[in-house]
């Protein structure tokens, strides 16, 4: 039995498990096993590795993304780019690798997307944890410059508070790199003044379930392009499946 999963702190709304189980059930794995692990913190991770001896692979998200990096072995140069790690490699002799694939399925799944580039394409990224440090690295790569937004005031960047009419009609595109909205909280969005969106902004959501979040609809009501996470989940999960298969 070769196991994978996926650790978090709250995986009911997760799609990882049953996006590999298809994909193990289509490629007539019968050995293979995907699960979720729901672990109240961090520090339960080596507990967890030692009760499944046959777990090769992980993957990671909120909030481990970043608290994970102490309990690995080694970092991949992705992940060692970004600072954070969505996918954990076990190796035979009980290494443990960390990479990111979430920053290439991102910048892969927004350059159809967003074709703009250079400083008339300037963008906004919610949040400023594990998952905002790979936009942040996609955007670079796609030469898209951007201002991070957190609600901490002494954070780096900007606060919701700044995010005026003028700013964003200077910012054409708009991640959500937060939860927030996340299913169940499906009538939560990122406080932002939506009134002043137009058919000329892009909004990207990182949250894939619901399929259209609020932030997007909100989006969407004022005439902007809006996308959600599925393609991206999609894209980082395939990379990861490669690192798994290349033991």
């Amino acid at each position: 039995m070769r196991q994978f999963g996926l650790i978090g702190r709250t995986l009911g709304h997760s799609f990882s498990q049953t996006y590999f189980t298809q994909k193990f059930y289509s490629l007539n794995l019968l050995e293979h096993q995907y699960d979720l692990f729901e672990l109240p913190t961090i520090a339960d991770l080596p507990a967890l590795l030692a009760a499944h001896p046959n777990l090769v692979g992980l993957n990671v998200t909120v909030p481990y993304k970043e608290t994970v990096l102490p309990y690995l072995d080694d970092l991949a140069p992705s992940a060692a780019r970004v600072g954070a790690v969505n996918v954990i490699e076990r190796r035979a002799d009980g290494h443990l690798r960390g990479h990111n694939t979430d920053c290439g399925g991102f910048r892969d799944s927004l350059a159809p997307f967003f074709p703009h580039r250079g400083e008339s394409s300037r963008a906004l990224v919610l949040g400023t944890g594990g998952a905002a440090k790979a936009v942040e690295v996609g955007l670079r790569e796609l030469d898209i410059p951007f201002w991070l937004v957190s609600r901490d005031p002494l954070a780096a960047g900007l606060t919701y508070a700044d995010i005026t009419p003028e700013l964003l009609a200077a910012h054409l595109l708009i991640v959500n790199a937060t939860p927030v909205g996340t299913f169940p909280h499906t009538q939560e969005c990122p406080l932002l003044p939506y009134h002043a969106l137009t058919p000329r902004h892009y909004l990207f959501d990182l949250v894939y379930n619901p399929a259209e979040t609020l932030f997007m609809a909100k989006g969407r009501e004022a005439g902007a392009q809006v996308k959600n996470g599925f393609d991206m989940l999609c894209r980082q999960a395939e990379a990861a499946w490669d690192i798994w298969q290349a033991q």
